[in-house]
């Protein structure tokens, strides 16, 4: 019952103390995309954070009333948005698996994944972080929870509800876009699981790859095309705790979390990013083929120029 009621309260202050003061910050930022004084609109909003979870409060009493939220603007064109997702969501996979550079990551990551399984690696990480858990038990289950699809489907969903509702267009089609991102990366996720029905190493099914990696790797990738490095960064490394977090309780394989990273970081940038080019912390992502001791070597290799 106190495990329950912690949860129940962790998650309430996450609703109520980050996730709208985060969006309304988000729409802040997109009302000012301008601007060239970064740190005085991030001191601004900072200064407004009191008034924007005041605002996030309001918006959840609203959501409360059944009748309100489902007459409501927010909804009302989110639903119309999500009639036209299956045809969106397969322009989007095209464009992003009919894309050269796209695939010869994915395969690349594929190999590496692979690589991994048939070599032991996969077996001697599950060995060690069985022996060497690092996480606590509460930090564990808070990033298991908030690192799922489900919750980054809703968060995205909030965002658009609470950008629809203050007629920010910017924010609500930056939104929309992370949910275009998130379905193409659940949809390929799902059916890569059902192709490869391997087990984890504490022996659960549907394996490969990992859907909490490849969902949080796109939501970073979207935010980091959005929003830039400064924002971007923080996103990949809380992906990558995310990636660390699936290994270390047993709950997948390290090929998983490899595959499960490139690919969201894969269709979190091309969708977000149109006909942009792949970049990680404003470096171009590039594979490379090349010869190495006269045997031939694929990578990747990060471009800058200055």
């Amino acid at each position: 019952m106190k495990t329950t009621k912690f949860y129940t309260g962790l998650f309430v202050y996450f609703v109520l103390c980050i996730s709208f003061p985060a969006a309304s910050f988000g729409q802040s930022a997109d009302s000012n995309a301008g601007s060239s004084n970064t740190l005085k609109a991030v001191s601004q909003n900072l200064k407004e954070l009191p008034s924007q979870t005041l605002q996030g409060v309001k918006s959840l009493a609203k959501a409360l009333d059944p009748n309100a939220f489902l007459k409501s603007e927010g909804i009302t064109t989110l639903g119309q948005n999500l009639k036209k997702l299956p045809g969106q969501g397969l322009h989007d996979a095209e464009k992003t698996y009919f894309n050269k550079n796209n695939l010869m990551l994915l395969l690349m990551a594929g190999g590496g994944s692979i690589a991994l399984h048939d070599s032991g690696a996969d077996s001697r990480v599950a060995e060690h972080f069985d022996k060497h858990r690092s996480i606590p038990k509460d930090l564990d289950n808070f990033t298991d929870i908030m690192g799922s699809p489900g919750i980054h489907f809703a968060e995205a969903g909030l965002w658009y509800y609470i950008a629809a509702e203050n007629k920010n267009e910017i924010s609500k089609q930056r939104s929309w876009t992370m949910i275009r991102a998130l379905g193409v990366t659940g949809v390929t996720t799902i059916i890569l699981k059902g192709i490869v029905h391997n087990n984890t190493p504490n022996d659960k099914p549907l394996a490969w790859p990992s859907g909490h990696t490849a969902s949080s790797f796109c939501v970073a990738a979207v935010l980091d095309e959005f929003y830039g490095p400064k924002i971007g960064i923080p996103a990949y490394l809380a992906a990558g705790f995310v990636g660390y977090r699936m290994m270390d309780s047993g709950d997948h394989w390290a090929s998983d979390v490899l595959f499960g990273g490139i690919l969201g970081y894969i269709v979190g940038h091309t969708v977000a990013g149109e006909n942009k080019e792949l970049t990680l912390g404003g470096f171009t992502v590039q594979p490379i083929v090349t010869t190495l001791h006269s045997e031939s070597s694929m990578g990747i290799g990060l471009a800058k120029r200055f």
